[in-house]
């Protein structure tokens, strides 16, 4: 699979004019067009009291938010990072030398290439070798079958959960697993089969987070988004390999009944029994405190956010009541797939219903950090120090969701936006 290598970090580009795009964007919505080519970068908009600073006095009012842009305008600085052709993208990690890597799952579509691959010059390389990323007659447990989620732990160790699924067929003994890599080396760390009474047959291990304040090595907790109707928590203790799953019937980590999303325009309600018309399921996004002291989590087909003290859910001697007592409802946070901690502690929020990346403060305020109808069926996030990382695989518009038919469109895009807000200069502003 190979990438347009004239992708790789390009120029940002100029914001359209506000009344231009909205027009275009109304034209193209009226005439039935696709995604419009909206610019690739705009003006950050760190929040709404700055941007009326800066446009105070002859400047004139904001040309977004409040009485201004309606929510047609694309918004905050962006970059496209890699275009992707044949399989989507889902997990990524991005090391602190800029190295990137790349999940490509196969439980949607079995597809012949990397599962896990490097982005070298303009090609996704397999990694950490062909012989585990690539198919393969190994025995499922010998060799990557379905990369999803990725994260890196605090030692700079990259992490994935491998859900072990490929389309069409049943998930085999050995396939679903946690794996632990050197990025220096390509050295398998750890490799922690998952088994039953954790892994159920329906099991769609999704996303994990590893935090290494507990547990002799540490402590991994995953999220079973299931591909049935049975998500939970599941929590691995990396020095033992010991695994337990949690809170299966807890309301934190199911589905809500009747939940309707807006997606790409169109209403869609999750009946549970009939074939869903959009990508849903249970305990999905996941991410840690800045300091790993609680675990943040959220259903997919939810607007909740969830919270548990990592101190009782990385405590096998802990009651599942206890822990259901525990969780605590931190409120809304929109439609979200992906969840990632930066390190002053917020939370930022893929929503696939409004085409955006939110971010969560401290204090429970929001900003919205990028939006553009390009950021479809945003998954996989990644924060380093001074960038998000975001992997687009416009998974709504799979076949399975569309009556057969995969309207999805190549490229899939890996953006990523700047953490702080891009400065704005202003040559004619008074010193």
């Amino acid at each position: 699979m190979a990438l347009r290598p004239s992708l790789f970090r390009p120029p940002m580009l100029s914001p359209l004019p506000a009344d231009t795009g909205r027009r275009r964007l109304l034209r193209a919505a009226v005439l039935g067009a696709g995604v419009l080519p909206v610019a690739a970068a705009f003006p950050a908009r760190a929040s709404a009291e700055a941007l009326r600073t800066r446009q105070a006095g002859s400047r004139g009012a904001p040309t977004t938010g409040v009485n201004g842009d309606q929510g047609y305008e694309s918004a905050g600085s962006f970059e496209i990072v890699a275009d992707f052709y044949g399989p989507g993208p889902s997990g990524v990690v991005v090391t602190d030398a800029g190295r990137i890597f790349v999940g490509f799952p196969r439980h949607a579509v079995n597809h012949k290439g990397a599962t896990l691959g490097e982005l070298r010059q303009g090609k996704v390389v397999p990694w950490p070798n062909a012989g585990l990323s690539l198919p393969s007659s190994a025995a499922p447990a010998d060799r990557l079958m379905s990369i999803h989620g990725m994260t890196m732990d605090t030692q700079g160790r990259i992490w994935a959960v491998d859900d072990g699924k490929l389309a069409g067929q049943p998930l085999q003994p050995g396939a679903a697993k946690l794996v632990c890599f050197d990025p220096e080396t390509g050295h398998l760390l750890h490799r922690i089969i998952l088994a039953a009474p954790a892994l159920l047959p329906d099991s769609h291990m999704n996303d994990l987070r590893v935090d290494l304040t507990h547990g002799q090595a540490g402590t991994v907790y995953v999220t079973d988004s299931s591909f049935g109707h049975s998500p939970a928590l599941v929590v691995v203790d990396i020095a033992t390999g010991r695994q337990r799953r949690v809170l299966g019937t807890h309301p934190s980590t199911q589905a809500e009944p009747g939940f309707m999303a807006m997606v790409e325009g169109v209403p869609l309600v999750y009946t549970p029994g009939k074939p869903p018309r959009f990508v849903v399921g249970g305990a999905d996004g996941i991410t840690l405190s800045a300091g790993s002291e609680r675990l943040f989590y959220a259903p997919l087909t939810s607007r909740r956010l969830y919270s548990l003290p990592t101190a009782l859910l990385a405590d096998p001697t802990v009651s599942e009541a206890a822990l259901a007592a525990a969780v605590r409802d931190e409120g809304e946070k929109g439609t979200a797939d992906g969840l990632a901690t930066d390190a002053q502690g917020r939370i930022y929020i893929t929503n696939f219903e409004h085409d955006c990346i939110l971010r969560r403060n401290t204090d429970g305020t929001f900003d919205l950090m990028v939006h553009d109808p390009r950021i479809l069926s945003p998954d996989g996030i990644f924060c380093t120090k001074t960038h998000v990382y975001c992997t687009l695989g416009q998974w709504n518009r799979l076949a399975g969701f569309n009556g057969g038919q995969d309207k999805r469109k190549p490229p899939y895009h890996l953006i990523r936006f700047p953490i702080d807000p891009v400065v704005a200069y202003d040559a004619e502003e008074k010193l």
